[in-house]
């Protein structure tokens, strides 16, 4: 069997740059399909550390347990998710109801059968929560290690699209596939692999490769970067 070219290894040759830079990549505490439905409504346009402290409050003052949300009060939920920032907070709190009543009464309390499901299913059902798109069920599904789909969120797709994966079009959701078909083939088809990419690839978006202002001259990967060797020093 050839061997891999120097071309098709090429994101996982960067994605090993950028582990090299940042370290292990970290991932949210929990990879159980609905808790990270949970971390996703905690913290909303919020750096980690405080969704992190809004899913901490989540988990001492009221419970993670779907029945334990329909029961808190509405206070509570919203002191939980304005913990995790300021914006809809009274929806997002009732967002984490929604979400219990729906895992409780449809899942019997224990969503984690969504993730013995073929992709296109699994994705399906996950996007029936509240504000959940494909993406978004993508990320839960890759995070918890059921499906190897390189899932992404808005700072590592914009990391992909700098490093010429894909292009950008005025449709978030066709720049996202476009970046995700044309990286699918440079990394390893493992949810272990495809993981750390997300993760680390997330992390530099949020670090040096930001939306306005990116400090590209500090940026480990710019000299393979055609979107950093454009800016001049």
């Amino acid at each position: 069997m050839a061997k891999p070219s120097k071309t098709a290894q090429r994101l996982a040759t960067l994605v090993r740059r950028l582990r090299s830079y940042y370290g292990s990549p970290v991932a949210p505490p929990v990879r159980d399909p609905y808790l990270l439905l949970l971390w996703e409504q905690v913290g909303y346009l919020a750096d980690d550390e405080k969704r992190l402290a809004a899913y901490g409050l989540l988990e001492t003052s009221i419970g993670t347990r779907p029945q334990d949300i329909i029961d808190a009060t509405t206070p509570k939920l919203q002191a939980v998710t304005r913990r995790g920032g300021g914006v809809a907070v009274a929806e997002r709190a009732e967002r984490l109801r929604t979400i219990a009543k729906r895992v409780l009464g449809e899942w019997d309390g224990d969503l984690r059968a969504v993730l013995a499901l073929p992709l296109h299913e699994a994705r399906r059902e996950l996007t029936r929560f509240p504000s959940i798109g494909a993406a978004g069920a993508e990320r839960i599904l890759l995070l918890c290690g059921a499906h190897a789909v390189l899932a992404l969120d808005s700072n590592a797709l914009r990391v992909l699209t700098r490093l010429g994966y894909g292009r950008e079009y005025p449709e978030w959701t066709k720049t996202y596939r476009a970046a995700q078909a044309a990286a699918d083939a440079e990394l390893p088809r493992t949810t272990v692999a495809r993981r750390n990419a997300f993760l680390l690839l997330r992390q530099h978006g949020q670090t040096l490769c930001r939306r306005s202002a990116p400090r590209c001259l500090e940026c480990p990967l710019r000299s393979d970067c055609p979107t950093g060797l454009k800016r001049r020093a």
